[in-house]
């Protein structure tokens, strides 16, 4: 299937057609050999997922996660996944292209949420708050993670997931979130 096609189609798609598919999409996938079921609503927060005995987050970093996501009525488990993707959980993380932090934000957006976001529970917040407004500008859990990762003029343009790298991330970020989806 062409590259332009799939970037035509939505992340949810994509996503379907990995699970179906994935021989045929190859290294565009990643990992493409995973089970890739969506993972409930963000909205759905109290999901029944039992409470897993051990939560990755670091002692030190929990409070901030636990209050960032009070403050947008997002997942702690979506959020760290988002970090452990975004950073491997390293407070100190940056991008070549200028990212910062456990949640991997630009400068610009830190500034735009009038937050710093080289502090890590500063970083954090900013990175819950963003994928919020990406989440309440497309509606969709995948979407929203597309947006946060390529940004939300790249996913408009494209209908969809840009690339299929950022295919990948979704895909990741998903995996990571199931797996933790009790931990508190």
């Amino acid at each position: 299937m062409p590259l332009e096609t799939l970037r035509r189609l939505s992340v949810l798609g994509l996503v379907a057609l990995a699970s179906a598919g994935a021989a045929t999409l190859g290294a565009g996938v990643g990992q493409a050999t995973r089970s890739v079921s969506a993972p409930p609503a963000i909205r759905a927060v109290a999901h029944q997922a039992p409470v897993v005995a051990h939560c990755p987050v670091p002692t030190k970093l929990r409070p901030a996660f636990e209050a960032a996501a009070r403050d947008t009525d997002l997942p702690a488990s979506l959020l760290y996944a988002v970090a452990k993707i975004e950073s491997n959980m390293k407070p100190n993380a940056r991008s070549s292209a200028g990212a910062r932090g456990l949640l991997q934000l630009m400068p610009g957006t830190g500034g735009m949420l009038a937050l710093d976001i080289d502090t890590p529970t500063s970083n954090v917040l900013a990175g819950a708050r963003y994928l919020r407004q990406m989440l309440d500008e497309v509606g969709s859990n995948d979407l929203a993670l597309a947006a946060y990762n390529a940004g939300p003029t790249a996913v408009a343009r494209a209908g969809g997931a840009p690339s299929g790298d950022v295919l990948s991330y979704v895909a990741n970020v998903d995996e990571v979130w199931r797996s933790h989806a009790g931990c508190r």
